[in-house]
C-alpha cells in the first residue's frame, strides 16, 4: 500500500496540470487572451523565474506564435528593408531559423509608434502565414523553411504602417486592409495564397480624408445564432461578414478611426473599440436585420490600442494612459480603476486564474479579477513592452522592445 500511495503522489501534479494547446495565433487559441495553463510562474524578473532571455533583432511589434518545440515571430529593421521571420527553439532559447521572407528596397512610410513587422502570424501544424500589410504575405513551411507561397499584389497605403493580423477560418486566410485610399477584407486559400473572396466596405465613412478611415483590427470569427459570423472593426463601423463567402451579414456604427483591439464576444454583446478611446456594446442583429443595436457606450479608461479581457462576468481593459479598470459588460459601469504605470500597448493575458498587464517602460502587474482590485505582484524587465504575451504549457512567453523571454516556475 505504502508504494501505490508514493506513486500517487508523484502523479499528483500531473493531475493538476493542464496542458496548453498550442499558441496559434494574435490573443491564443480563442483569440480572447485566455490561457488554459495552470501552473504559472506569478513573479516574471530578470533574475526569477526565468528559464532564459534571447536578444531579438530589429524593431517589431508582433506577438510571438507557438507549435511544438518551435516559436515564430515577425522582425525587420528600422529602415523597413527585410522583412523576417525567426523560429526560436522553445527548450533553448536559441534561434534556429532566420528567414528573410520579402526584400523590400522601397518599403511605404512608417509611423515611429508603429512597426514594419507588428501583424502577428498564424501557425498551423506544418505552417505558418506571415502578413506585412501590402508590402507581402506569405505561407512558410515550419520544418525546412521553404516559402511555400507569396502574395505582394494585395494594394492598401497604410498611411502610418500596417498592424492587422491575418486569421484563419477552415481554408481560409482572412486579413482586412483598412488604409487611407482603400478599405476591403480579402479571405485568400491557405493551399496556394488565391483570393477566394474580397469584400470592400461598403458605409459612408462621412469624410474624404482617408487618415480618418484607416484602421488596424484584427477580426474575430464568433458562432451567433449558430452560425459563423466574421466581425471586422474598421473606421466608423465595424462590418460583420460571412467568412465562407465575404458577403456582408451586418453594421454597427461606432464612430473613430484607427481600430486596433481584437473584438471580444460574450453575455450576448460585442465588445469593440476604436483608436479615439471609446467603445460599444453591441447586441447582434436578429436574422433577417442588417443593422446591430447599440447596448452601451463609453470612454471612460478605453485602450486606444489594448485588447480587452471578459472574465467570469466582467470586462478588463488597460488604457494607453496606464489606467487598469473593471467594467460591468452588460451596462458600461465601472467597478474599480486604478493607474499602474504611464502607458499601456500589450494586450493583458489571463491565465492560472490571474492578469497579467505589461506596460511600455518593461512593467509587468499581475492582478487577481474580481470586483475588487487586488495586486499579487509587481516587477521590472530592462525595456518595454509593444507586444502581446503567449503561453507554452507552463511558460510564460514574453517580447519586448529588444528581447524574447521564457518565464517557467524552477
Amino acid at each position: 500500500m505504502i508504494r501505490y500511495a508514493w506513486l500517487f503522489c508523484l502523479l499528483l501534479p500531473c493531475a493538476a496540470s493542464a496542458e496548453q494547446p498550442n499558441w496559434n495565433q494574435f490573443r491564443g487559441p480563442a483569440g480572447d487572451g485566455h490561457a488554459t495553463a495552470v501552473n504559472l510562474p506569478v513573479e516574471l524578473s530578470e533574475t526569477k523565474n526565468l528559464v532564459w532571455k534571447t536578444a531579438i533583432r530589429g524593431k517589431a511589434w508582433s506577438s510571438p506564435v507557438a507549435w511544438g518545440d518551435q516559436i515564430w515571430l515577425t522582425t525587420a529593421p528600422e529602415d523597413g528593408k527585410q522583412l523576417s521571420l525567426l523560429c526560436v527553439d522553445f527548450k533553448t532559447g536559441e534561434i534556429i531559423k532566420d528567414i528573410v521572407v520579402f526584400d523590400n528596397p522601397d518599403p511605404a512610410f512608417c509611423h515611429g509608434m508603429n512597426s514594419y513587422a507588428t501583424p502577428t502570424p498564424v501557425i498551423e501544424e506544418g505552417r505558418i502565414y506571415v502578413h506585412y500589410g501590402s508590402a507581402g504575405t506569405a505561407a512558410v513551411d515550419t520544418a525546412s523553411g521553404e516559402v511555400l507561397w507569396t502574395r505582394r499584389d494585395l494594394p492598401c497605403d497604410h498611411f502610418r504602417g500596417a498592424a492587422s493580423s491575418p486569421i484563419v477560418f477552415e481554408d481560409l486566410l482572412i486579413i482586412p486592409f483598412d488604409g487611407f485610399d482603400v478599405q476591403y477584407v480579402a479571405a485568400l486559400n491557405k493551399k496556394d495564397g488565391t483570393t477566394a473572396w474580397k469584400t470592400p466596405r461598403t458605409f459612408d465613412f462621412g469624410t474624404k480624408n482617408g487618415d480618418n478611415k484607416k484602421a488596424y483590427c484584427t477580426p474575430a470569427v464568433f458562432e451567433v445564432n449558430g452560425s459563423p459570423q466574421l466581425v471586422c472593426p474598421a473606421a466608423v463601423a465595424t462590418e460583420t461578414l460571412d467568412p465562407r463567402t465575404g458577403k456582408l451579414l451586418w453594421t454597427v456604427f461606432h464612430g473613430g478611426m484607427n481600430a486596433s483591439a481584437r473584438p471580444l464576444y460574450g453575455e450576448g454583446l460585442i465588445f469593440i473599440t476604436n483608436g479615439m478611446g471609446r467603445m460599444v456594446a453591441a447586441a447582434p442583429p436578429a436574422a433577417g436585420s442588417d443593422e446591430a443595436e447599440v447596448a452601451w457606450e463609453s470612454s471612460k479608461g478605453v485602450p486606444k490600442k489594448a485588447s480587452l479581457l471578459l472574465i467570469d462576468g466582467l470586462l478588463y481593459m488597460a488604457a494607453d494612459t496606464g489606467v487598469v479598470s473593471c467594467v460591468e459588460p452588460k451596462t458600461g459601469d465601472v467597478i474599480w480603476s486604478e493607474r499602474l504605470v504611464k502607458e499601456y500597448a500589450a494586450s493583458p493575458l489571463y491565465a492560472d486564474g490571474r492578469i497579467y498587464l505589461f506596460g511600455r517602460e518593461g512593467e509587468i502587474h499581475v492582478l487577481q479579477p474580481g470586483r475588487e482590485f487586488k495586486l499579487l505582484a509587481e516587477t521590472k524587465l530592462a525595456n518595454g513592452f509593444m507586444a502581446s504575451p503567449a503561453v507554452v504549457d507552463d511558460s510564460i512567453l514574453v517580447r519586448s522592445t529588444s528581447d524574447l523571454y521564457r518565464f517557467e516556475k524552477p
